[in-house]
């Protein structure tokens, strides 16, 4: 059976690159069964979506606090060389979620909803650990496909749940769009040509700020590997799907 088959079998993308499969399945079955565990377990309801305003959810901060139970806690690796007992180079790596097993050290970022380039922060840092020795497999855990792609489509649904169609609207549930943003949306509502509704426009203007292309998700990251960033570090790459939204209507 396939490592992290439970995570599959729950529409999770689960990808290894450079060899991390053996390595976690040999070395690191307790961290693979944690991971998995903690995974399993993630649900984001879709007011927490809507609530955090494109920042990392409360459902992210209790997956973090999840992690850091089981000893997956934030660590600064501090790298210096010397010559000669002269320090040349001190560099630090700075990680969200580092572990120790008996097989070596892990490090692990999540990546809910940054700007892409934090992806390359992350690749670039786990290729330097790996190869000074400091780490044996990096982490990426990230918007899935079927999460990102829907995401519209969830907050349309938060839009028609909650009876959206104005701004006072919004403030009842606590949203405040930007002068930008409303301008934005009554330019569409107004148009002549082809107006569209309030719920919709402000669907769109949400989703385009705040969970847009170039926010980090599965696409962006596979990308980025396909390039060769991070190579040769061993790597786990983990895309959270659309199933762990909550509060929506269930097709």
């Amino acid at each position: 059976m396939p490592p992290l088959h439970q995570l599959r079998n729950r529409g999770f993308e689960v990808q290894f690159e450079s060899h991390a499969s053996a390595i976690l399945e040999k070395d690191f079955p307790a961290a693979l069964d944690e991971l998995e565990r903690v995974l399993l377990n993630v649900r984001v309801p879709i007011l927490e979506i809507i609530g955090s305003g494109g920042g990392e959810t409360k459902g992210t901060q209790r997956t973090r606090q999840s992690l850091n139970e089981l000893g997956w806690r934030k660590h600064i690796f501090e790298i210096k060389k010397t010559i000669d007992g002269v320090e040349r180079e001190s560099t630090s790596h700075e990680v969200d979620h580092v572990k120790e097993f008996e097989g070596g050290c892990l490090a692990l970022e999540i990546e809910w909803n940054n700007k892409d380039p934090f992806f390359d922060r992350d690749l670039e840092n786990f290729k330097r650990l790996h190869a000074e020795g400091a780490i044996s497999v990096g982490i990426i855990v990230t918007r899935g496909p079927s999460l990102h792609d829907h995401m519209h489509e969830f907050v349309l649904q938060f839009a028609s749940k909650q009876h959206i169609g104005s701004f006072e609207d919004l403030a009842r549930v606590g949203l405040n769009p930007t002068i930008r943003q409303r301008n934005e949306i009554m330019k569409r509502v107004e148009r002549e040509k082809k107006p569209v509704s309030f719920a919709l426009a402000w669907a769109d203007s949400f989703v385009s700020d705040k969970y847009g292309e170039a926010t980090t998700h599965w696409r962006k990251l596979v990308v980025r590997i396909k390039r060769g960033v991070g190579n040769p570090c061993p790597l786990l790459l983990i895309g959270l799907p659309d199933s762990i939204v909550t509060g929506l209507v269930q097709k």
